[in-house]
């Protein structure tokens, strides 16, 4: 089953550009980065097509660095989320990782969900409250964030992967991305795998998206307990910099 045309009847959500595409027909000199623009971008893209999963996980902390510092959105994190996004199917994506048998796959997908929070509607709603000119003018993450569907697309297949470290990754991702209204119609699905992430992980962002996203969406979370609000800055955030180093 395609999960991204559950609804009987329900148009398609976009597909994402060919990685190819996205690096060949963005003018990366252009778009603003966090240390001036993205002319550099297109190499340490390709960087993370490289078989040495220690070059493709460095690669992703400095586009990190680049187009989400301070977990901010940049006119150049749409097309390198789109790239990322593109890539995840790619025969690179299943390398594994530095000290763990877990596939980059993982990993490019947490990087999604990182970028994706920075752009979610709570983080939004914070921006608007605390920094009302700045959200005004803000059309960056506006376009961003109008990606959300064709990401989502991307991310479904990987909701029903065999590993589970991509499964939970797919699906704090989809629970992200699922607040655009374009996408209110996989919420009950998705829901179901909320539920399942508060009864079975230990991880207390992952365990705060899905419970945010239940009461977001209407449904009966009386009988769970809440999880507290955190820090400006807290979040299901990843850049990989720990793949890095041995997992003690």
């Amino acid at each position: 089953m395609n999960h991204s045309s559950s609804r009987t009847g329900a148009p398609r959500e976009p597909d994402v550009p060919s990685y190819r595409v996205v690096l060949a027909e963005t003018d990366w000199g252009s778009l603003q980065t966090a240390f001036g623009n993205g002319a550099c971008l297109p190499e340490v893209l390709a960087r993370l097509l490289e078989l040495d999963p220690k070059v493709q996980v460095t690669a992703l902390s400095e586009l990190g660095e680049l187009v989400n510092h301070q977990n901010s959105i940049y006119e150049a994190t749409a097309p390198v989320a789109m790239y990322v996004a593109g890539i995840l199917t790619h025969p690179a994506a299943m390398t594994l990782r530095p000290y763990r048998s877990i596939p980059l796959r993982a990993t490019l997908l947490n990087w999604l969900v990182s970028t994706a929070y920075d752009a979610s509607d709570e983080i939004v709603a914070r921006t608007a409250q605390y920094f009302p000119d700045l959200h005004t003018h803000d059309t960056t993450t506006a376009a961003f964030r109008d990606l959300r569907p064709m990401l989502y697309r991307a991310v479904a297949p990987f909701l029903q992967d065999g590993q589970e470290d991509v499964r939970e990754a797919a699906l704090i991702l989809a629970l992200i991305l699922a607040e655009h209204p374009a996408l209110a119609g996989h919420r009950d699905h998705l829901a179901v795998h909320a539920r399942r992430i508060l009864d079975t992980s230990s991880d207390g962002p992952d365990r705060r998206v899905a419970w945010k996203a239940l009461e977001a969406w209407g449904h009966d979370v009386s009988d769970m307990e809440p999880i507290p609000e955190e820090p400006w800055d807290w979040g299901p955030h990843s850049d990989g910099r720990g793949d890095l180093e041995p997992p003690f």
